[in-house]
């Protein structure tokens, strides 16, 4: 009998099924949803809109290649530049984070002729061939994916980044809106503005990986644009289609396309983009991005009076609270005792929060008595 190939370690849960912010396993428990599995529920599970929108779609066509005409396509394209205030940049749909990184740096290639992408430590832009050469984990960088001509500079080091523009031909720098599964660090508006400035006079692409960051879930759609700046290319995945695998390469107009520059067999297919445009509809309708902020920020006034606590990073509901010891122990305690599901991070001490947007102050107050009830007897 074949089997799963072993690459994760598991909780005993098997959830069955999901509304809103909650998810019910298999034996009826209910389990608040903090994690929003990797931050990919951006509106809540199985959001009234979302269904509707996906279930009308599936009635007509799921599928054609990208040879036809796909209004979806463009109507996505168009929500999204309105959301975001990019009016006149242009969408490239695929269907990860990791592959929206590959055409990105495959697009600032083609377009300056160079090879040598520049990215940080603590950062994560995926899993597959250029994209793993750039993440900061060594663990899971095979030998063929080292040969890459990559450079992992310290994050928000303006001198290092300085010294590498000085001594190398740049192709273009990636950096996370806020790192998320470093985590929750987020980069200095000199760090960002910098980064802007070199590309500029080195005609490198500043490509920001919103990934993660991006949705709204920072309170601003794309989390850089807290730092005053604006990119080349802006790479997003998760939080873009709740659930339904969706990713997408938004690309300024300095870019000229040019048919087989890039491609996807399955990006951009109808059921996704039927998804991407229900999570724009619903964000822009239920206010969730401004709401982000105001319930993100209320979670940080109560939680910063428990002594437990060394730092608490991030904006919106992408939050890290960074304790003084290893945190599993703690996230095992929140889920097993308290029902709560939260996210851990490459930083051991850190415990990531990332729920659905729609995550109400009444829901948060569960998750604020519970970290307080596991880390009462830490000083």
């Amino acid at each position: 009998m074949a089997n799963l190939f072993d690459v994760y370690p598991l909780f005993d849960i098997e959830p069955v099924k999901g509304e809103d912010v909650w998810i019910y396993d298999k034996e009826g428990q209910k389990y608040l949803d903090l994690y929003g599995g990797h931050a990919v529920i951006s509106i809540g599970h199985t959001h009234p809109h979302y269904k509707e929108k996906l279930s009308n779609q599936l009635e007509n066509l799921v599928f054609y290649s990208n040879s036809i005409q796909n209004p979806l396509q463009k109507e996505l394209a168009s929500k999204l530049g309105e959301a975001s205030c990019y009016h006149d940049w242009n969408l490239f749909l695929c269907n990860s984070g990791a592959e929206a990184n590959e055409n990105a740096f495959k697009l600032a290639s083609f377009y300056n002729k160079k090879t040598k992408i520049i990215s940080f430590s603590k950062g994560f832009h995926g899993r597959t061939s250029l994209s793993v050469a750039t993440t900061d984990n060594k663990n899971i960088v095979a030998p063929v994916n080292a040969v890459h001509d990559t450079l992992i500079l310290p994050f928000n080091d303006v001198d290092a980044l300085k010294k590498a523009f000085a001594e190398n031909e740049i192709c273009a720098v990636i950096v996370e809106g806020i790192q998320g599964i470093g985590g929750i660090y987020e980069p200095t508006e000199e760090f960002m503005q910098t980064i802007r400035t070199l590309c500029d006079d080195q005609d490198a692409v500043f490509i920001a990986d919103e990934i993660q960051s991006g949705y709204g879930r920072s309170g601003r759609f794309f989390a850089h644009q807290w730092y005053d700046v604006v990119p080349d290319v802006v790479t997003m995945a998760k939080g873009m289609g709740n659930g339904f695998p969706i990713g997408g390469v938004f690309i300024s107009p300095k870019f000229e396309a040019s048919y087989g520059m890039l491609g996807t067999t399955f990006g951009g297919n109808h059921l996704a983009c039927a998804a991407g445009i229900a999570v724009l509809d619903v964000l822009a309708k239920e206010n969730l991005i401004e709401k982000s902020i105001e319930v993100g920020e209320w979670i940080v006034e109560q939680l910063k009076q428990n002594p437990a606590i060394k730092e608490i990073r991030g904006k919106g509901l992408m939050l890290g609270i960074e304790l003084n010891e290893a945190v599993a122990p703690l996230r095992k305690e929140i889920l097993m005792k308290h029902k709560i599901f939260t996210g851990a991070s490459s930083n051991k001490n850190t415990i990531r929060l990332l729920p659905p947007l729609t995550l109400t102050k009444e829901q948060a107050q569960l998750f604020v008595d519970a970290f307080n009830d596991v880390t009462k007897e830490i000083a």
